[in-house]
């Protein structure tokens, strides 16, 4: 039995001067194997066991030895006062705690084995097709192995951990994200998401005829209207004149021109069509050209100096060090 004063956070309510416990502490209590007992209202000398051992240790152990440097000095000093106070008899009991103790643990029940550590109760969720969990109005997501299966969700130590309960393994761990939001790891889907593509889907004949073109016409094309040119259609009808004018292969390569320097008009493309084939072709930088010069005589400087005698300079030669 374990002795406690009737506190609103074990008390779910008073019957016929009956504690009723709340479901919270049958658990605590069943968790521990003890069962609990309850001080008279209004009746100091029931609880006098209870609140006599407080005044107890802080008048034999806080006044006496206080003050502490830190914690871990005050928590040794703790554990040496429990020693000495429960290796002589007890007054009330005529007996040594510590060895009373060891008679009566023989009567106390083993603690249940493989069962959660006493704390916030772990939420079971089942993983839905998306590979996620709902918890507190969010969503994490878990490997997509676990779809369909139930797994165990906590929030412990600021991060929501998820456990297979299959196995009794993490499957994942996420930082808590406001309700409403999502926190979605991409390891859990194999990698990252592929960006979305915007598929090219002509409907005119003039939009079929030029998409025929192939991939670089799509590019123009999907360039063109992101770069806001709102003439787009017009023009198509310009560069259909044009390849009639050129012919495919002449304007798939100024089309190609104009995608490398961005240029997204029409008129961009007739500019680069009567530039003709003999326009510069701009190329990545290649590797530094190192060239062994030949050894060739020269001569120094004084031999250029100004001769105010009117006598000609001796020449010398030399050779490059």
């Amino acid at each position: 039995m374990v002795l406690a004063d009737r506190m609103g956070c074990l008390k779910g309510g008073v019957v016929a001067n009956k504690v009723v416990p709340t479901a919270d502490y049958v658990r605590f209590a069943t968790f521990y194997g003890f069962g609990p007992d309850w001080c008279e209202a209004a009746d100091p000398e029931s609880k006098g066991i209870v609140e006599n051992l407080v005044g107890y240790a802080k008048r034999d152990l806080v006044v006496r030895q206080a003050p502490f440097d830190d914690l871990t000095a005050a928590n040794a000093a703790a554990r040496q006062w429990c020693h000495e106070v429960n290796t002589v008899p007890h007054s009330e009991i005529c007996a040594v705690p510590a060895e009373r103790l060891e008679a009566e643990r023989e009567l106390l029940s083993a603690l249940p084995s493989l069962r959660p550590v006493i704390g916030k109760a772990a939420a079971t969720r089942k993983v839905d097709r998306l590979s996620c969990v709902r918890f507190g109005s969010a969503r994490y997501s878990v490997p997509t192995r676990l779809i369909g299966c139930r797994v165990a969700v906590v929030e412990t130590g600021g991060k929501v951990r998820i456990v297979d309960t299959t196995v009794g393994e993490f499957v994942a761990e996420h930082v808590p994200v406001p309700p409403g939001e999502a926190s979605v790891l991409d390891e859990h889907y194999g990698g990252p998401r592929p960006a979305p593509r915007r598929a090219v889907r002509p409907k005119t004949e003039v939009e079929k005829a030029f998409v025929a073109l192939g991939p670089v016409a799509e590019a123009f094309l999907t360039a063109s209207a992101a770069s806001g040119n709102t003439r787009l259609a017009a023009d198509l009808d310009e560069l259909a004149a044009l390849r009639a004018a050129h012919g495919d292969d002449v304007l798939i390569t100024a089309l190609k021109r104009a995608v490398e320097f961005r240029r997204w008009r029409a008129a961009d493309v007739r500019s680069i069509l009567a530039a003709g084939v003999g326009i510069p072709q701009p190329r990545p930088a290649g590797d530094a050209l190192v060239l062994e010069l030949p050894t060739v005589p020269t001569r120094p400087l004084s031999a250029y100096a100004i001769d105010t005698t009117g006598q000609a300079p001796a020449e010398t030669a030399g050779e490059v060090s």
